[in-house]
Formats: C-alpha cells, structure tokens, sequence
C-alpha cells in the first residue's frame, strides 16, 4: 500500500485563476488542469531561481518529488502551448502559509483574518 501523499506548502495562491491562448473564444477552448503545486514549483525554480534542494525545504517535499512535479508541470504547460489548449489552476494536495478567500466577482484574492 502506498504512503500518503505529503501535503506541499505553497506561500500564495497565484494570482490569476488560468491562461487562456489570445484570439480563441472560450466557448470552444478545451483547458489543462495544473495544480497549486505545479505552478509553485514553476514560480520556485524558474520564476524566482532557487536551486532544488531550496525550493523542495520550501515546499516541504524530497528533492526527487519536487523534480517529478515539475517535470509534470512542465508538460502540461507544454501541452497548452502546442494544442492550444487553456490553463486552469487549482487543486492539489497543498496547504498555504496563511488562510486566503478569493472574491467571486472580482476574483481579488484576500487574506484571511
């Protein structure tokens, strides 16, 4: 049997809720899913440059898994870019530094009190 997924700790939600390719309407867009520790990884190692073994003590991961997420988000990623396809971000099994809420109509994200 295996062992539990860990949760991943992630500093923010992003603040955007997806990608969506300029010039195609919405309506006949398919989308990709990435979840919340996926797009850390990316924002971790590409976006802000940390080395590996920083990036996986953030996210409270092995060195090994945070590569395996990340050779993951990198494909997806990929697979939006080449089949045109929407990005949507959302779960995963992570827990956040601070509790947030993100408005319904504005999509604004708050932290919470």
């Amino acid at each position: 049997m295996p062992r539990p997924k860990q949760f991943r700790r992630i500093v923010a939600p992003p603040i955007m809720i997806g990608f969506k390719p300029f010039g195609i309407p919405l309506k006949g867009l398919e989308s990709v899913i990435l979840s919340f520790d996926e797009y850390e990884t990316i924002r971790l190692l590409d976006y802000e440059g940390l080395m590996q073994e920083q990036a996986a003590e953030r996210m409270n991961v092995s060195r090994p898994t945070l590569t395996r997420i990340y050779e993951n988000a990198r494909k997806i990623i990929a697979r939006a870019f080449v089949e045109c396809k929407m990005i949507v971000i959302e779960g995963g099994n992570v827990e956040f530094e601070r509790e947030w809420f993100r408005c319904r109509k504005c999509h604004k994200i708050v932290e919470g009190l």
